[in-house]
């Protein structure tokens, strides 16, 4: 092989690896963003939720999180609750849309 051939691989090494290593800081810049467009997505899931349980809550000041806690494991037993609970998952499923948009 001759120096010249050895010059250009060189060359051209340095080019993939200078290429390789932007990928990579792209890579990393991309799972970031999207780390958090997904937390963002969560807080606002949660915001939104807890205020829809907080509108059936009669005194939602009065009340601790471990009386919200108790009172959702007490209706979250029933049987009935479960079953609309599956058909409700079911559903969102068969339409497609699972993230409950």
């Amino acid at each position: 092989m001759s120096k010249e051939e050895l010059e250009k691989l060189e060359r051209e090494k340095y080019v993939v690896e200078r290429k390789l290593t932007a990928a990579m800081h792209k890579e990393k810049r991309l799972q970031s963003e999207l780390k958090r467009l997904t937390r963002s997505e969560r807080t606002h899931r949660l915001c939104t939720r807890a205020g829809m349980l907080e509108t059936f809550l009669k005194e939602p000041t009065t009340l601790t999180d471990d009386d919200v806690m108790e009172l959702l494991t007490f209706i979250f037993h029933s049987e009935a609750v479960q079953k609309k609970l599956d058909l409700l998952i079911a559903n969102r499923k068969e339409l497609g849309q699972p993230n409950g948009s």
